[in-house]
C-alpha cells in the first residue's frame, strides 16, 4: 500500500494557489492540465487509457487504486492521454489472476506523473464547489517556482484535443461472421465501442476525425458511429460542417459522448461547459421513452443545452437524474440517435448496451427499405 511506498516528495498546485503535498509515483517531472475527478470504484485502467482525458489531471475519489493491477486487454486505447494522476493510496501488491503489472509501472511506461498520500476528498470538494480548474502536478519543489507555475497554469487551455488523439490512417477490424459494415469516426474512441460493434457482426473501419463525408459515403457503409473524445466540442468546426453533409446521406448514425455533442452542434443546438462535469461509473440517467433510470458510465465536461434542440429537428431522449442535463437526442428527419453516456461500458446492473442493438435494428430497417 502507499503507506509503505513513501518516496520522493510531489506536489499539486491549483490555479487558486492552493498546494497539496504528497509522494511521487510513476514518472518524474512537471505537468500542467485541467484537474478533474472521477468517482468510479473500479475501472481505473479504463480511466487511464481513455483518450477523453486528454489534457486532464485525473483525481480518483475512491481511496485505494490498483488493487487488481493492470493488464493490456482492459485498455481502452493504445496508450494514455492523461496529464497526471492523483490518488489517496496505490497498491503495490495487486491480486488478480489476470494481473500483468501495477499502476506505478503503467504510469512510468506512459510517462505519467503521479502523486499519492494527499487528501483527495478535500481536493474533490474544492473542485465541486469552485468548478474544474487548471493545476500542476510536479516532483520539483513547487514553492521555489510558485509564481512562474501559477502564470503557466492560468494561461493553460486544452487545444486541438481531437486532432491529437485521432488515428492518422484508417484501421479495419473484422467480425468473425460479418453482417454489416460500419464506419467509426475516431474523435478519441474507446476500444469497447469497437468491440460491441464487432460482436454484433459488424466489420468496423475506424477513420480519422477529419475524414471528408464524401470519402465515407464512397465506403458504402451500412451505419456510421460517432465516438467519444476530449476537449471543447465547439472547437471542432471542420468536423461539425462535415456532419452536416453526412446526415444528408440517410445512413443510420449512432453517436456517443463527444459524437453526441458534435451531432447536436451540426443541427443548430448549443453546448455548455459544466461546473465539474460527469466522470465515473455511477451516473443515473432516465430513458424518457422507457420511463426507467439506468446507472451509466460517463466522462465529459460539456453538455448539450436541452432548450437549444429545435423540436422540428429532434427531441431529448435521456436526461441526467441528478442535474437534468441532456443525456440523449433522437433526430426526426434522418436516422440518428445519440447519447452522452457510455453504453459500451455497461455501468449498471441493467446495461445500456441495448442501444447498440437499437443501432443494429436501425441498420436492418435501412437495408430492408433499400
Amino acid at each position: 500500500m502507499s503507506l509503505f511506498n513513501m518516496g520522493d516528495k510531489a506536489y499539486v498546485m491549483l490555479a487558486n494557489g492552493r498546494i497539496f503535498e504528497g509522494y511521487s509515483f510513476g514518472a518524474k517531472g512537471t505537468s500542467i492540465g485541467e484537474i478533474v475527478f472521477a468517482t468510479g470504484m473500479t475501472g481505473y485502467e479504463e480511466t487511464l487509457s481513455d483518450p477523453s482525458y486528454y489534457g486532464q489531471i485525473v483525481t480518483q475519489t475512491f481511496p485505494l487504486i490498483g488493487n487488481y493491477g493492470v493488464n493490456d486487454s482492459d485498455y481502452e486505447s493504445k496508450g494514455s492521454c492523461v496529464s497526471g494522476y492523483i490518488v489517496r493510496e496505490w497498491c503495490n501488491s495487486p491480486s488478480n489472476f489476470r494481473c500483468e503489472g501495477n499502476v506505478d509501472e503503467f504510469l512510468k511506461k506512459h510517462n505519467i506523473i503521479g502523486i499519492h498520500s494527499i487528501d483527495t476528498r478535500c481536493l474533490t470538494r474544492i473542485i465541486r464547489e469552485s468548478g474544474v480548474m487548471n493545476g500542476v502536478i510536479t516532483t520539483e519543489n513547487v514553492y521555489e517556482k510558485k509564481d512562474e507555475l501559477l502564470e503557466q497554469i492560468r494561461a493553460f487551455s486544452i487545444k486541438n484535443a481531437v486532432k491529437s488523439v485521432t488515428v492518422k490512417e484508417p484501421e479495419v477490424v473484422k467480425a468473425e461472421d460479418p453482417l454489416y459494415n460500419v464506419v467509426l469516426y475516431d474523435f478519441g474512441y474507446k476500444f469497447n465501442i469497437r468491440r460491441e460493434l464487432v460482436k454484433r457482426g459488424c466489420n468496423v473501419t475506424v477513420v480519422p476525425a477529419g475524414t471528408p463525408a464524401e470519402e465515407v459515403k464512397a465506403m458504402n457503409p451500412d451505419g456510421i458511429m460517432l465516438s467519444n473524445g476530449p476537449g471543447d466540442p465547439s472547437e471542432n468546426t471542420e468536423v461539425i460542417e462535415n456532419l452536416k453533409k453526412i446526415k444528408e446521406y440517410n445512413i443510420p448514425i449512432f453517436g456517443i459522448c463527444l459524437g453526441h455533442q458534435l451531432m447536436a452542434l451540426a443541427n443548430g443546438a448549443k453546448t455548455e461547459k459544466l461546473k465539474y462535469g460527469h466522470r465515473g461509473a455511477n451516473q443515473p440517467v432516465v430513458d424518457i421513452a422507457l420511463d426507467r433510470t439506468f446507472v451509466t458510465s460517463q466522462n465529459h465536461g460539456y453538455a448539450v443545452i436541452n432548450d437549444s434542440i429545435s423540436p422540428e429537428v429532434g427531441e431529448v431522449s435521456h436526461k441526467n437524474a441528478n442535474d437534468g442535463t441532456c443525456e440523449g437526442v433522437r433526430y426526426k428527419n434522418f436516422p440518428c440517435f445519440t447519447v452522452q453516456f457510455h453504453p459500451e461500458a455497461c455501468g449498471g446492473p441493467q446495461d445500456t448496451a441495448y442501444l447498440f442493438d437499437e443501432f443494429i435494428d436501425m441498420i436492418k430497417s435501412s437495408k430492408e427499405v433499400q
